[in-house]
C-alpha cells in the first residue's frame, strides 16, 4: 500500500532565505534591502545612489546568492525536526523553485542540516511540477507546504485533492504576503512549526483512520 506524501518548499519553510540574502547584499554588494510593504521588486536599492535595482539586476543578485552564499541559510526553528518526525509516517520530497543545475547543491545543503530528502527543482507555478510528482509516487494522500500564495492557487487548480498548508517562517515576509487560506486556496495558514507539526500529524491520522 502506498504511503502519504509530503511535498515541501524549502526557502522560508525549511531554511531562512530573505534574512541571509539581506545580510549579504548589505555587507558586500552595496545594496540596501527593505521589504516594507512586501514588494520584492521595490526592496533593493543601490546604497550609493538610492536607485532601485532593475528586475534583471535583482535576478542576477538572487543567482549570485544561490551560487555562492547558500551556506548562510540556517533552518527555521523546528523545521528539520518536524519534517523528520513526519517522514516516519509519510514520504517526503522538496519542491523548490531553483534552476535545475542547483538541485544537487540544495539536496546537499538540506542533508548538511540533517534533512535527507529527494529534491525536485522547478521554475514558475508549482502545480504542474507537483502533478508529475504525484504521478511518480501515487501516494495514498498528498500534502503541500509552501510560503507563496500563488503556488497554493496553482496546486489547487492542478491537484485539488492535495492538502495545502500555507507556511511562511520568515517574520520579515509573513505579515505582508497574501494569505492563501483566506483566499480559499489553502486548507490552513500556520507560520511556526510547533503548531504546523501537530496540524499535519492530525491530518495524516485522519486519513489513515
Amino acid at each position: 500500500m502506498s504511503r502519504p506524501l509530503i511535498i515541501s518548499d524549502c526557502d522560508e519553510v525549511i531554511l531562512y532565505m530573505i534574512t541571509p540574502f539581506k545580510a549579504w547584499l548589505e555587507e558586500s554588494q552595496g545594496i540596501t534591502f527593505n521589504l516594507t510593504g512586501g514588494n520584492f521588486g521595490e526592496a533593493l536599492r543601490w546604497q550609493e545612489s538610492g536607485e532601485l535595482l532593475q528586475p534583471d539586476e535583482i535576478w542576477t543578485k538572487l543567482g549570485g546568492f544561490f551560487d555562492t552564499e547558500m551556506d548562510r541559510q540556517l533552518p527555521i526553528a523546528g523545521a528539520v525536526e518536524a519534517l523528520n518526525e513526519l517522514s516516519e509516517q509519510a514520504d517526503l520530497v522538496v519542491l523548490t523553485n531553483l534552476v535545475d543545475s542547483r538541485r544537487e547543491k540544495r539536496a546537499e545543503q538540506l542533508a548538511a542540516h540533517g534533512l535527507n530528502a529527494r529534491v525536485y527543482t522547478n521554475q514558475g507555478p508549482k502545480g504542474p511540477a507537483l502533478q508529475k510528482i504525484l504521478e511518480e509516487y501515487a501516494p495514498s494522500r498528498a500534502f503541500f507546504i509552501d510560503d507563496l500564495p500563488q503556488h497554493h492557487h496553482s496546486v489547487m487548480e492542478t491537484a485539488p485533492d492535495v492538502v495545502r498548508l500555507h507556511f511562511c517562517g520568515e517574520p520579515m515576509v509573513a505579515g505582508s504576503i497574501d494569505c492563501a487560506h483566506k483566499a480559499g486556496h489553502a486548507d490552513a495558514r500556520i507560520d511556526v512549526w510547533s503548531e504546523a507539526l501537530p496540524w499535519l500529524k492530525n491530518r495524516l491520522e485522519e486519513y489513515a483512520a
